[in-house]
């Protein structure tokens, strides 16, 4: 068959020159593009003598390193699908994503063996490796071992590369499966629309265990053979000292508030960069605005989805529009997008409506759960993004465009705080089962530095007293910080309508 594995396209684009410097780490040193075939080739090969099944799982829970990189790189090339978990999951998450995913190897954090190798057996894992932001660990020492060279296992479009898993709010997480044509096509389109090029350098500051980090920046340096200097988070500092060295940059608003706070932030600090790029969360337009008149750039914002990767985006080229604030952008090229109402009639400019996608960029459904992906699916094969929007409109007191999206809200109440989707449900169900509490909701409200802030309003059972402060260290022990409740509010009762739903927007307007 014709081979349309994701790696070989990403590897089309290296430069001739492999001795050139594709990761720069600093503190861990610089690895070649020579380096990144030769480790990656010899953990595909160590995956590959594993004697895995066909369509394996390999997940990975590990902090943010180059290896790590390299590791989601093998998997690619040996033909195995890679399943990235946000590294500040906790034990009872991550039991139920390899319960679910059942894959043959996990890889984790040094740190966190012991109870990872918990999970990984309940679920039937065979092979469990470590591997550490310091480049040691058990997956590398086995690696060094297997050959440098590999040659990659052909794969078809609709062959599985990834499972990317994202919550409802209700009910379980669930497995977007994304394939390697998904993948591919969003990455030709973005090198393309962006304007990538071989003499970018991308700084990378972003998480690699969502869409962002890997499949929209990562993706985009690789496939233009660019340089990426690799930072492990946002770190301010370092920024402002490696921007002037950079061309592009990808971030959540946070990092565009942190730039934007610090005095020595400006013109000169940004004066080789051509782009810089946001998304994961709204951006507020007096950070838009600010930006501009600081740096004389104009960031562009995007629209994407665990489910399809990107979808919308500003232009990049003035040739084709200006980078509008507080609006995402028009559709890709290829990609397809349409407001509906309710009943599934097309809405008119201004009017907020449903929003739905169609592709190649759209995954092939949720991991085992063929009704849901049904569900999410229009009879006519468009996916509902559960996002509400509109075409053109107004903005910042100005007319928008009528070919250019806002996304006004979401249906289905997720919470964005500081770049990480946050799902109430699952919030709620870790505090109704604290000691005496009766019931909770979690919503999101306003905040200038992470966008959307989580705050839980708890009503506690007759003659029970809660402690807000003990019940917020019970939770960061059991789940994600970014999931942690910034503020938590013991109420009488919380607010209904007369079908007995719990009214989230009187919560919002109360708390905000």
């Amino acid at each position: 068959m014709n081979d349309e594995n994701l790696y070989s396209l990403l590897a089309s684009g290296f430069p001739a020159d492999r001795d050139t410097v594709c990761i720069e780490a600093p503190g861990a040193g610089d690895y070649s593009w020579r380096e990144v075939e030769a480790l990656s080739a010899r953990m595909a090969n160590l995956l590959k003598s594993l004697d895995l099944p066909d369509g394996a799982r390999v997940a990975a829970h590990v902090e943010k390193s180059p290896e790590a990189l390299l590791l989601y790189l093998a998997t690619l090339r040996a033909g195995y699908v890679y399943l990235p978990l946000n590294t500040a999951y906790q034990e009872a998450e991550i039991d139920y994503f390899l319960g679910d995913a059942e894959p043959s190897v996990v890889v984790c954090a040094g740190k966190n063996l012991e109870w990872v190798s918990r999970c990984a057996q309940r679920a039937g894992t065979a092979h469990v490796y470590t591997l550490d932001d310091d480049q040691t660990g058990t997956l590398l020492d086995a690696a060094r071992q297997a050959a440098p060279e590999h040659a990659v296992v052909p794969r078809a479009a609709g062959d599985l590369a990834a499972i990317l898993y994202t919550s409802g709010t209700t009910g379980r997480s669930k497995g977007a499966m994304l394939t390697h044509g998904n993948l591919a096509s969003n990455a030709r389109v973005l090198h393309e629309y962006w304007g990538w090029r071989s003499d970018d350098v991308l700084l990378h500051m972003l998480p690699i265990f969502h869409v962002h980090g890997l499949f929209v920046a990562a993706h985009g340096a690789l496939l233009a053979g660019a340089r990426m200097i690799w930072l492990p988070k946002l770190d301010v500092n370092a920024a402002l000292r490696l921007l002037p060295r950079s061309t592009v940059m990808m971030g959540v608003p946070t990092y565009y508030v942190r730039l934007l706070a610090e005095p020595g932030f400006g013109r000169e600090t940004c004066r080789n960069m051509r782009l810089f790029v946001s998304g994961s969360a709204p951006l507020l337009m007096e950070t838009f605005d600010d930006f501009r008149e600081r740096t004389g750039h104009t960031i562009l914002e995007r629209y994407g989805m665990s489910e399809t990767v990107m979808l919308v985006s500003n232009p990049y080229d003035p040739a084709q529009g200006e980078r509008r604030g507080s609006t995402v952008g028009m559709p890709l090229p290829g990609v397809s997008v349409r407001v509906v109402d309710d009943a599934g009639q097309p809405c008119p400019p201004g009017t907020i409506g449903n929003i739905e996608v169609r592709g190649p960029n759209v995954f092939q459904g949720y991991w085992r759960m063929p009704e849901k992906t049904r569900q999410e699916f229009t009879a006519d094969g468009w996916f509902k993004t559960g996002d509400v929007g509109r075409w053109g409109g107004e903005s910042g007191g100005a007319a928008v465009p009528d070919g250019y999206l806002t996304i006004v809200g979401r249906s289905k109440d997720l919470i964005i705080s500081g770049g990480f989707n946050v799902y109430p449900k699952e919030i709620e169900s870790f505090i109704d089962d604290m000691p005496g509490v009766a019931e909770s909701a979690v919503i999101g409200v306003p905040h200038p530095d992470f966008g959307e802030a989580v705050v839980a309003v708890v009503v506690p059972k007759p003659g029970a007293t809660l402690d807000e402060a003990a019940m917020i260290a019970t939770l960061k022990a059991r789940i994600a910080n970014f999931k942690v409740p910034k503020r938590l509010h013991i109420v009488q009762e919380l607010p209904r309508n007369t079908m007995g739903k719990v009214q989230k927007n009187v919560l919002r307007e109360t708390y905000a």
